[in-house]
């Protein structure tokens, strides 16, 4: 298993990582206090998809007493958007929805220029305006969304990530992120700029925000850090909780843009959702007699886990289907039919939506909206 904030490869031990990393794991009564405040439980809660935090009980607790609080997530845009990138920020959408809450979003063209040796700036500049309709077509309010593209709106960002730099030194740097001598200054500096963003609201609204930051559990290095500086800049130290990955289509790992044909993106056509999900691998049998006679193994399922984290909200057919895949009563083709007939509807819906975001991409934008403040 490796999970960093640029590469996840293997099976991950969720487990493992709470110890690792050092976060809490997310507790019912958590859970049920979002529920009192947000009127619901969203199903990526009820199913422990959001499993693991820091400070979400600070988050709640400032919430709850009405104290500044802001979201804040982002976007490495090296590729296209699949859905596995959307699990974090269907949720935030959610929190925004049903808290009332400002989203700060940034779109880190920069960082993917520097890291990846064959990109040009200006390919990552044009995939994070890209990656930006994604956003816009989930449907988050404009009038409190306020989208950074690092390598435009740098203005925004670079007095609070001087402050921040001076605080981080080049040993903390390689500790954390693992960075050696022939790494780049500029990817040194980078996290200075993600870092800054836990700040901004706060320089923003002349005010302490404390920001909830959810994202998948491989970028909490970057959170550790701010969290040890925070307090000697001023800032409340920013809160998170972490998701685990939607897995890809094949045996083990997470869905990943490096292996093509076992993700799905958001800008597939219907053929080629059907064609990956029914290719994709499973917890059955490898005859359909075996899987009558053996049953199969939804725990170890790709396509089971598809509909538990985005495409079964029902919570007893949910049950249902995993009985009935335990005793043998349904078959893989069965089970796959459906779900890339659910999932080629979702990318049919989203696609329509995410075509009259570009008419909308101005509304998103913070240079649209806010003035810098120094």
């Amino acid at each position: 298993m490796k999970v960093t904030p640029w590469e996840v490869e293997g099976p991950v031990d969720y487990d493992r990582l709470i110890e690792v990393f050092g976060v809490k794991p997310l507790t019912e009564d958590l859970i049920r206090l979002t529920g009192k405040y947000a009127g619901e439980v969203h199903l990526l809660l009820r199913r422990k998809v959001f499993y693991a935090h820091r400070d979400y009980d600070v988050f709640l607790k400032r919430y709850g007493d009405k104290e500044p609080v802001a979201l804040y997530t982002g976007r490495g845009p090296s590729s296209k958007v699949h859905l596995g990138h959307l699990v974090p920020w269907i949720f935030t959408r959610w929190l925004q929805e049903r808290l009332g809450l400002e989203l700060y979003f940034q779109l880190t063209d920069d960082e993917k220029f520097l890291y990846h040796r064959d990109y040009t700036l200006e390919y990552t500049n044009s995939m994070a305006y890209e990656n930006l309709l994604d956003l816009i077509a989930l449907g988050f309010d404009p009038k409190k969304t306020f989208v950074i593209v690092d390598s435009e709106d740098i203005a925004y960002l670079y007095n609070i990530a001087l402050r921040v730099a001076k605080k981080i030194t080049a040993s903390i740097v390689k500790a954390v992120f693992g960075f050696t001598d022939s790494t780049n200054i500029g990817m040194y500096f980078f996290p200075s700029l993600q870092i800054a963003m836990c700040f901004l609201p706060s320089t923003i609204r002349n005010e302490k925000v404390l920001v909830l930051i959810p994202a998948a559990i491989d970028q909490d290095p970057y959170w550790r850090v701010a969290r040890d500086i925070a307090s000697s800049l001023g800032y409340p130290k920013p809160a998170q909780i972490h998701s685990k990955f939607l897995p890809g289509l094949g045996p083990g790992g997470k869905m990943s843009s490096s292996r093509p044909e076992t993700a799905i993106y958001t800008t597939d056509s219907p053929e080629a959702v059907y064609r990956k999900i029914m290719n994709a691998f499973t917890g059955g049998q490898p005859t359909a007699e075996l899987q009558r006679k053996l049953g199969g193994n939804p725990d170890k399922c790709p396509v089971f886990t598809y509909y538990s984290m985005l495409f079964e909200p029902s919570e007893e057919k949910l049950s249902e289907r995993y009985r009935r895949c335990k005793a043998g009563e349904i078959l893989c083709g069965e089970c796959k039919r459906e779900l890339a007939e659910r999932v080629a509807k979702f990318i049919e819906g989203h696609q329509k939506r995410r075509e009259r975001a570009r008419d909308r991409i101005e509304d998103f934008l913070i240079r649209t909206k806010v003035s810098i403040r120094k």
